[in-house]
């Protein structure tokens, strides 16, 4: 199975291969090094959102790890809890809706059970929503790729 995000911003979001397999509750890492800064989580339309911020980042010489949980509900808390310790217990979590009850509460839910401390910032729609362009409003509500790099500048600063 192979997964590709196509969204309107122009990221192309892709990977896996034929072989790739998913599995519900299972996490996967789609980007990452030995010096990740920042736990970056999206699914859909925010890994696009997540996928430019690591470009973004990654040419200003700051390594964000990039996770797509598959699945919210359930989450694959193990995964969550061991990458955010990988990266210095700081994690960030885009979501293209109302934070309650979704991608958000789930990971820090999740982080409530780690033995380190963690810093956790949520990304998500925060007002009331409307139509526009697709790359206007992800901007507009804090979720764009522009946005997670300066999540991701904001926390390691």
């Amino acid at each position: 199975v192979s997964t590709q995000s196509t969204g309107s911003s122009g990221i192309n979001a892709e990977y896996g291969g034929a072989d790739e397999q998913f599995e519900i509750g299972k996490a996967k890492i789609v980007k990452s090094s030995s010096t990740d800064k920042v736990l970056v989580i999206g699914c859909g339309i925010t890994l696009e959102s997540a996928m430019g911020a690591y470009s973004t980042l990654a040419d200003e010489g700051t390594n964000i790890r990039v996770m797509d949980p598959f699945t919210v509900k359930p989450l694959d808390c193990e995964a969550v809890v061991r990458n955010a310790r990988e990266c210095g217990g700081r994690v960030i979590t885009v979501e293209d809706h109302y934070p309650q009850g979704g991608l958000g509460e789930a990971v820090a839910g999740a982080l409530s059970s780690a033995d380190f401390l963690t810093n956790q910032k949520i990304l998500a729609v925060r007002e009331i929503p409307r139509s526009g362009p697709p790359a206007v409003l992800l901007d507009m509500f804090g979720i764009s790729a522009n946005k997670v790099a300066d999540a991701v500048r904001e926390m390691t600063k």
